[in-house]
């Protein structure tokens, strides 16, 4: 069973005591944890590309430092070998979040395989994983008067000012990942209860609707009415207008699209913030709506994240400059 493996000695498992050496499993289940399922059905469960090529290279990292070779292996992989990957990769200088993002690829391979009684248990479990390293994280929230400056920096009178206002809009208050705006289409726009909502296609292929803030309905109106696609359901909501010129009419502008629109405008309005790009649109509407008295918890399910801790992120309440002590000086 360890053919192929090159772990030292020092990292197997301890011999159990004789009387602990009594088989606890059935025959069934013997020959059934025979069988790691392939990797290929774990990676098939993740929809998200970006994060399906993470992961496989997260894997093909730890099994190059174990020496795994065949999947039978990974029955034999204990909180010892985890232990020794984290300390390698700790020497080499990792960032604690790159860390945990290994740490958290195999362990969602190990919750697969106990799922499908591949394996007893996740060994991943109880490793302890780097501390975030900023209460606050790195993804920049700019100021309300820039905000401002940047709503109202596109040309209104062009179709592409007016697709430009409403994606600024969109983003600045509604809070979207750029990928989630780039996937809307104008089917995506719905009427519940009476409001209009955004359909959001999330993380995971999880669905949430966001209550459409009035004013980007009407510049998404507008946009709409200027564009002429406004009953093309199933066609992208913001479209590329490059795209357009070559025969793809419906095409949606892409990521890089509309981080290149972003920065222009920033660039124009002298938006100089280290960092700044189409996530920061997103910081600074978590960041605005929580220092408004919004809920926490509400913020975690606008955003569509799946822990709270990540939203803690955006809390920079107790960070703002006119709060300082620095104000309070009198000489």
């Amino acid at each position: 069973m360890t053919n192929g493996l090159s772990i030292p000695s020092s990292l197997m498992p301890a011999v159990l005591p004789q009387e602990q050496q009594e088989r606890v499993l059935t025959s069934a289940q013997f020959h059934q944890l025979a069988d790691v399922p392939p990797a290929l059905t774990w990676f098939a469960n993740i929809d998200n590309p970006r994060t399906r090529r993470a992961y496989q290279s997260d894997l093909t990292e730890f099994m190059a430092f174990t020496g795994i070779e065949q999947p039978e292996q990974f029955r034999i992989v204990t909180r010892a070998h985890l232990l020794a990957w984290r300390r390698d990769l700790e020497h080499r200088a990792l960032a604690g979040a790159t860390i945990r993002r290994k740490l958290a690829a195999l362990s969602s391979l190990f919750e697969y395989l106990c799922e499908t009684n591949a394996v007893l248990s996740n060994p991943v479990k109880g490793v302890k994983r780097p501390k975030m390293e900023s209460a606050e994280g790195k993804t920049p929230a700019i100021g309300d008067h820039q905000a401002r400056s940047l709503l109202n920096a596109p040309d209104t009178d062009t179709l592409q000012g007016q697709r430009d206002r409403a994606i600024l809009s969109t983003l600045l208050y509604h809070g979207l990942r750029r990928a989630e705006l780039c996937a809307l289409a104008v089917g995506d726009l719905q009427q519940r209860r009476g409001v209009m909502h955004l359909r959001i296609q999330g993380k995971g292929g999880k669905l949430r609707y966001l209550p459409l803030h009035p004013g980007t309905a009407e510049v998404i109106d507008g946009y709409l009415a200027m564009a002429g696609h406004g009953a093309d359901a199933q066609g992208a909501l913001f479209r590329s207008l490059k795209n357009n010129r070559h025969g793809d009419e419906r095409a949606s502008i892409t990521a890089d699209g509309v981080y290149k629109m972003l920065a222009g405008y920033a660039a124009t309005l002298k938006i100089d913030v280290a960092g700044f790009g189409p996530h920061a649109l997103r910081a600074t509407a978590a960041t605005n709506a929580l220092e408004h008295e919004a809920d926490i918890a509400k913020v975690q399910e606008w955003l569509g994240h799946a822990n709270i801790a990540t939203t803690r992120i955006y809390d920079r309440r107790k960070m703002r400059p006119e709060d300082s002590p620095t104000f309070k000086v009198i000489y």
